[in-house]
């Protein structure tokens, strides 16, 4: 696919927003549209989770989950690129669910949901998902540590995301098992990801060119 002057929204959480950066200019996606000469639409929205919450945040901004956002976007996009799921690991009290779930009150339901609305709305667009990258806690069944009870490790959040995109025949840039990002190795965290989840500036590098070509194989 050829990239020049195509108008990609980017649907995503903090990493989309730019939280670790030290300037939009180094968000990911904006290094991309300056390499490829597309325009990019920022919907990132730090804190948020591809499912819906049982109960409200401390902070109501992270309550505005990728489903619900999905009609906020505009309608013209050539491409559509999701990011997310790292916060369902992290702090998110949806349930996992199963595969049959159809409601985004659980993870495996809200990527149903989520895929299934942006294929509605952009029926002859690219739509591509981004896995979750790798981060320093990612081995711990309650996320943050704040779950009451063990959930999931992040490799079950990103199977789901794999699976339920095949089901709807959509690409995966699997950052998880491909996206050359490990902060819990040491030198690797101090290079991309110093706080073990928030790339930096050469973090967005990487992320940028592993995405560029990727779509430019589609």
């Amino acid at each position: 696919m050829e990239l020049k002057g195509k108008k990609i929204n980017f649907l995503g959480d903090s990493i989309t927003q730019g939280v670790g950066t030290s300037a939009p200019e180094h968000i990911y996606h904006a290094v991309l549209a300056k390499e490829y000469g597309a325009v990019a639409r920022n919907y990132g929205i730090s804190g948020t989770r591809f499912a819906r919450q049982s109960s409200n945040s401390a902070n109501p901004s992270f309550d505005q989950n990728f489903c619900d956002r999905v009609e906020k976007m505009d309608a013209d996009a050539d491409v559509i690129v999701v990011f997310g799921g790292t916060n369902d690991f992290g702090h998110g009290d949806a349930p996992i669910g199963t595969p049959s779930d159809r409601e985004y009150t659980t993870f495996y339901g809200a990527c149903h949901q989520l895929f299934s609305s942006l294929i509605k709305k952009y029926p002859a667009a690219v739509i591509a998902i981004m896995t979750p990258l790798h981060r320093a806690n990612e081995d711990n069944p309650r996320g943050d540590g704040n779950k009451p009870t063990d959930v999931g490790r992040l490799i079950d959040y990103v199977r789901i995301i794999r699976e339920v995109a095949e089901e709807y025949a959509l690409p995966v840039l699997d950052l998880y098992a491909f996206g050359g990002i490990q902060p819990k190795l040491e030198e690797q965290r101090v290079l991309y990801a110093p706080d073990g989840l928030h790339p930096n500036d050469a973090g967005h590098v990487v992320i940028a060119r592993k995405l560029g070509k990727f779509l430019e194989n589609l």
